[in-house]
Order: structure tokens, then C-alpha cells, then sequence
């Protein structure tokens, strides 16, 4: 049978890199959003996973076998953070009952799985790293917990298997995203080197100094299309990450390396990119007037305070992928080759000179 994708949440950084795979890969690819982007290769469906009446017109004989499921909206608190996002996962699958044509759903979560979400992140008893998918949910409410159980309850109901990716944070491009470490990171690096501002590591000691992952969103790409088509790996969950460990002490180093600049020893103090960057748009426009860059707003490059989430953090991240390569997932991408490639994509897209 021919395979048709519905990607929800194709314009953003994990979405879009799996758009690009699955094309490559000879899929059909539907992309479903409320304003769609034009994306090359892709049908744009225009639909809103909050409004049942409109997802059913929008997919009305369009059959896919495999829905990919890389949206989420974040809202004011935790309990609509569960209320907004399960419905999200719900309305949708709900929609595509009536014509059987899903034979698999892979649902894209994250570490805050094992962390706790952001109301109480990092915070009271954690798992001990490295993290591993048979640790048990932490005992708070979480939306990423609430998806699980829309996808499992659809699963049960109508037949498709499943499975669910838990990445680390990720590396990929996508504008306008909530969550982008990587972008938000280059567009710093350019400021400092083009105002000649130090460039100063954001985060906590523990952060600079221990051991943590990331996830290249090319390879998250390939996990789930291997986890959507290897019947050992359906109706399971999955850590993914790149394969490698890495201390920011060493990381910030190589970035501030591949901008050419001098990255500022750390002295301990916790400097929040949302400070360091808070007057910058007017900075950014400036360097986007002079170079001829495509997006002079800042605010649609740049997520200083989920790269200060992520930085900040007072404990140890790491992820294993044992489970993975149990079942023959043994792709492996050096994280600082993850950002020099994005650093070289952006630069192709003139979003960073």
C-alpha cells in the first residue's frame, strides 16, 4: 500500500525536517495547519486541531496512512496546557475514524516526559539519569502524559499502532517556533560578534559543567519513520537523541569558534538570555537592513527563554537510547556537527549573515 503522511505541525522544526525525509522517501505528504506555509513537495491542508468541524471537511477523502503529530500550543498553566493539547491529539485522530485509512500514529513528546513540565520543571523527585523509557511517569499532571493517553485510547478503539519519540532538546530550523535553541543561539552569536558584546554563556553551573545530549531534528526525522515501518518498534516509546555526550564548557567554545569570536570564560553567575537579549530587536533589524537577511523580527528567530529553561537547569541531562539500538536504530549525529549544519543552512536561507 502507497503511504500518505499527514504532519501536524509541518512548518515547525521536527515536522518540517520529517516533510523533507518522507518526500525524499518517495511518501505523499500532507501538512496540516490553520494558516499553512508553502512548503515545497507538500499539500497544505488548512484545518484547526481544536475545531472537529473544520478537521473533518479539511480531511475529507484525503486517507493517510500515517499521521505524525509535532504540534503543540502552550498555554498559562499546566491544566490548560492538558485541556488544549489532549484535545488537540483527540480532535484529530476523531476526525480520520470514519475512513480506517491510519495504520500508525507517532506522537513527538520531549524529556519533559521525565522533567516535569514547566509549571515544575527540574523540580522534586526526579528520575535518575540517564533517562529511561520504563521509568515511571512522575506523579503530577502533564499534557505530554494527557497526548499519550488520547494516542493510546485511539489506538485501543481503531487498530493503528502507535509509537511515541521523546526527544532532547532539538537542533533544526523552523521560523516563527516556540522552542528553537539552535537559531536563538546564532542569532546571539551575531549579535555579539557584529556589536562586539561578549559572548556569554546564559545558563547555571550545572549545566556548564556536566554532561548533557541534544537531538538533531534530521535524525529525529529518521526515528520516526523507522519507528512508523519496523513492526519490532510499533506500540512502544522511545528516547532519541544524537548517540553523543557533551559539557557546554566545551560546546560553547566550538559555536563561539564557528562565528569567530571569543566566547567569555564562565564566572558562575546565571546570565538569562532573555536579559542579555531584551533590547536587541531594534539591533537585529538594523543587521538584517545591512546584510539583506529574509526576517528582520527577531521575535520570529528567537525563543531566549526556552534556551534559558533548557541552560538553567540546576540537575544532570543525559538520555539513553539503549532501547533504540536494541532494535536496530544506530544512527548517530555529533551534536556540534548538528549546529554547524544548521548554522550553515541558516546562512544559505539568509536568515543569519
Amino acid at each position: 500500500m502507497a503511504n500518505t503522511a499527514l504532519i501536524a505541525g509541518s512548518s515547525g522544526i521536527a515536522g518540517s525536517a520529517t516533510a523533507d525525509l518522507l518526500q525524499k522517501e518517495g511518501w505523499r505528504v500532507l501538512g496540516l495547519a490553520r494558516r499553512p506555509l508553502q512548503q515545497d513537495g507538500v499539500i497544505q491542508v488548512a484545518a484547526d486541531l481544536l475545531d472537529p468541524a473544520s478537521l473533518k471537511a479539511a480531511l475529507e477523502g484525503l486517507l493517510p496512512s500515517h499521521v505524525f503529530l509535532a504540534s503543540w500550543m502552550r498555554q498559562r498553566t499546566e491544566a490548560e496546557n492538558i485541556r488544549v493539547n489532549a484535545a488537540m491529539v483527540r480532535n484529530l485522530l476523531d476526525a480520520l475514524r470514519p475512513a480506517q485509512s491510519v495504520r500508525h500514529v507517532a506522537l513527538v513528546t520531549g524529556l519533559k516526559h521525565y522533567l516535569g513540565p514547566f509549571e515544575a520543571y527540574g523540580k522534586g523527585v526526579l528520575p535518575e539519569t540517564p533517562f529511561r523509557e520504563e521509568q515511571a511517569r512522575l506523579d503530577i499532571d502533564n499534557f505530554y502524559y494527557a497526548q499519550e493517553d488520547e494516542v493510546f485510547a485511539a489506538a485501543a478503539r481503531d487498530g493503528f499502532h502507535w509509537s511515541i519519540h521523546r526527544p532532547h532538546t532539538i537542533i533544526g530550523k523552523a521560523v516563527g517556533n516556540a522552542m528553537n535553541m539552535g537559531t536563538t543561539l546564532a542569532v546571539y552569536a551575531t549579535i555579539c560578534r557584529e556589536t562586539g558584546r561578549p559572548f556569554r554563556f546564559p545558563g547555571s553551573s550545572t549545566q556548564w559543567n556536566s554532561l548533557t545530549d541534544m537531538t538533531d531534528a534530521a535524525l529525529l526525522a529518521r526515528h520516526m519513520l523507522w519507528a512508523s515501518t519496523t513492526p519490532a518498534a510499533f506500540n512502544q516509546a522511545f528516547n532519541v537523541v544524537n548517540g553523543d555526550v557533551f559539557r557546554w564548557s566545551w560546546m560553547w567554545h566550538r559555536i563561539a569558534s564557528w562565528f569567530n569570536i571569543q566566547a567569555e570564560d564562565f564566572d558562575g553567575t546565571v546570565r538569562p538570555l532573555e536579559q542579555q537579549m531584551a533590547g536587541d530587536a531594534p539591533v537585529w533589524r538594523e543587521i538584517s537592513s545591512r546584510y539583506g537577511l529574509a526576517e528582520a523580527d527577531i521575535d520570529r528567530l528567537v525563543s531566549p527563554w526556552h534556551t534559558d529553561a533548557d541552560l538553567g537547569r540546576p540537575i544532570e541531562v543525559v538520555t539513553d537510547m539503549s532501547k533504540s539500538r536494541r532494535l536496530g536504530f544506530n544512527l548517530y549525529m555529533p551534536t556540534d556537527d548538528a549546529f554547524f549544519a544548521l548554522f550553515k543552512q541558516l546562512q544559505a536561507e539568509k536568515l543569519i549573515p
